[in-house]
């Protein structure tokens, strides 16, 4: 499932079409300008301008601006970074689709374990509308009986709402997944997460590599400095590199004695004066606010990552526990608590308020333990969506 969303899903495709983008935008920033193609030239021929060579018709010009050397690179690496920023928001909206994926998944899986709960505890209220009833032929209370099928009622009742929720769930994740309707996805009946207790050092120094987040930021801190090192290329003059023709008559209307009507050729040379100073200064000090700014924005995700990753291994932490204490001590006592409360009620030795308590008491640690069990994957997911190796 987690495959299909990463391949289906719209808003990674958006992102792959954000990077195509940026790598289309290094091509347009390196390249020179259009260059400029003129022409002069006089309408009413007797008042053209007249030289010693003869009357002018045309002059024809072709101009080219070219940057200092220096800057149509400092341009390229800008666009470069853009494009490295623009794959960690790919990264980025992968490792969210993959904890949305699994977070619906284990709602689901969680729906499921929790109808199967409640239907084997349908068969324990079974046996004990039985043993409510064997003991009412024996000289019980009626009310005995009416309570332990109550008890039957409120687990249909509790079946009707986990099969809305289980339905809800499988919504969310076809949904994600973008399966029709009529092919919802179903949970497995094992889980399949690891209770092994993560280490917080380890996932502290896999975030620093992995995590979109900062990558992304540390193309941001890269690109902020070659538009630092474009800004100080501004005192650096510009070119304008240009070559004419004009075209020469020698007719009956020229006014100098010697003309020949050749043509001519021409070239010119300009270049900008970069004078003024505070504006150019200007820009320097503000490319260089920019790079101090997105490298204190990095420090400050790192210290929000770091505190995120303790707030999830302590929470991984606490659920491993909380599933040992169910499995080996509490849910084990409960259920031999149970049989001596059903032994005691069937001798008459214990009240049928007594029998259900407990049986309520094994319902409840039942149903803890699959949520705990949700509750460690959902965290494990978070994990390793805050960690963002793949």
């Amino acid at each position: 499932m987690v495959s299909t969303a990463l391949a289906t899903h719209p808003s990674i495709a958006a992102a792959r079409q954000k990077v195509a983008a940026a790598q289309h935008r290094i091509p347009q920033v390196t390249a020179l300008e259009d260059p400029m193609l003129g022409n002069t030239f006089w309408p009413i021929h007797d008042q053209a301008l007249q030289t010693a060579g003869g009357r002018i018709g045309h002059q024809f010009s072709l101009s080219q601006k070219v940057p200092w050397p220096e800057k149509l690179d400092a341009r390229g690496a800008v666009a470069a970074r853009d494009v490295q920023i623009a794959m960690a928001e790919i990264r980025r909206a992968e490792i969210e689709i993959i904890e949305a994926v699994q977070l619906a998944y284990y709602e689901l899986w969680l729906a499921d374990e929790l109808i199967r709960i409640v239907e084997d505890n349908t068969e324990l209220v079974e046996d004990l509308i039985k043993v409510s009833e064997a003991r009412y032929k024996t000289g019980g209370s009626q009310q005995d009986v009416l309570r332990a099928e109550i008890e039957g009622d409120r687990l249909e009742e509790q079946l009707i709402g986990l099969r809305q929720q289980k339905e809800q769930a499988r919504a969310d994740l076809g949904a994600l997944v973008r399966q029709p309707m009529n092919l919802m996805p179903t949970a497995v009946d094992e889980i399949g997460v690891s209770e092994a207790a993560p280490q917080l050092e380890v996932l502290v120094a896999e975030a620093e590599a992995c995590n979109p987040t900062l990558q992304g930021l540390a193309a941001e801190i890269a690109r902020d400095r070659a538009k630092e090192s474009l800004a100080c290329l501004q005192q650096y003059p510009d070119f304008q590199l240009g070559i004419g023709y004009s075209i020469v008559s020698d007719d009956h209307d020229v006014i100098s004695p010697v003309a020949n009507g050749h043509d001519n050729i021409n070239f010119s040379v300009g270049v900008t004066l970069p004078i003024w100073r505070d504006k150019i200064n200007a820009g320097v000090r503000e490319a260089a606010h920019d790079r101090s700014a997105t490298t204190l924005r990095r420090e400050a995700e790192q210290d929000k990552l770091r505190g995120t990753l303790r707030r999830q291994v302590a929470a991984a932490y606490a659920s491993i526990e909380q599933l040992e204490l169910y499995r080996e001590r509490l849910i084990p006592r409960t259920e031999q608590t149970l049989e001596i409360a059903t032994a005691d009620y069937q001798g008459k030795k214990a009240d049928f308020t007594d029998l259900i308590a407990t049986y309520r008491e094994l319902l409840s640690l039942q149903v803890q333990v699959a949520r705990a069990e949700a509750r460690l994957a959902s965290t494990l997911a978070q994990i390793e969506k805050t960690v963002g190796c793949r």
